[in-house]
């Protein structure tokens, strides 16, 4: 559980971290880090402008301290989503942050194992994979099984792949905090 003072340090982290990316300057971590914000969690950092998509990057599972996958996800994202070109110096005060600290994925069979805005959902099956947060499902005004078909589609696979007994179809909660909801946004 993090508290309102965690998040504000992550967004904090994720916003310099972009900037000195934008800028070409070398990033400086804090010199102190909550014991909070340490443990290793799975995180997705999502850019947008303008109410749009910008940047979304993320590690599904936890590699690394939740701190340190927040500050690397926020370069990833502004530098190399490959859906969009890499941030500029003068755009990131147009770019508002949003984290989602992942919880640890549940194996689940299908609609009726998830519930939408409370869920994300993710699909490996045939070499491929696929996640979509639960804010996407909420975003889009989808139902469960309209849900499901977009994760696999997310994931290059046919729109009822989950069906398939070799899929590996899995539900996680996420806490989910941004710039603009934290009262951060824009910034000074």
């Amino acid at each position: 559980m993090l508290s309102d003072e965690d998040k504000r340090f992550l967004l904090r982290l994720a916003r310099d971290s972009m900037e000195a990316f934008a800028s070409g300057r070398t990033f400086q971590p804090p010199a102190e880090v909550p014991e909070s914000v340490r443990p290793v969690q799975g995180a997705f950092v999502s850019l947008h402008k303008a109410g749009q998509l910008r940047g979304c990057i993320g590690y599904v599972e936890g590699v690394r301290p939740l701190w340190e996958a927040v500050r690397d996800l926020a370069v990833e994202a502004a530098a190399h989503d490959p859906r969009f070109p890499p941030v500029r110096p003068r755009e990131t005060e147009e770019v508002d942050i949003e984290i989602s600290a992942l919880e640890p994925l549940e194996r689940i069979k299908g609609p009726g194992d998830f519930e939408i805005g409370k869920h994300g959902l993710y699909i490996r099956v045939a070499g491929r994979s696929g996640l979509l947060l639960p804010q996407v499902a909420t975003e889009h005004n989808w139902d469960a099984p309209k849900f499901l078909e977009q994760t696999c589609w997310k994931a290059g696979l046919p729109p009822d792949a989950w069906r398939d007994p070799a899929a590996e179809l899995c539900r996680f909660g996420a806490a989910i905090f941004g710039e603009k909801a934290m009262g951060l946004w824009p910034p000074e």
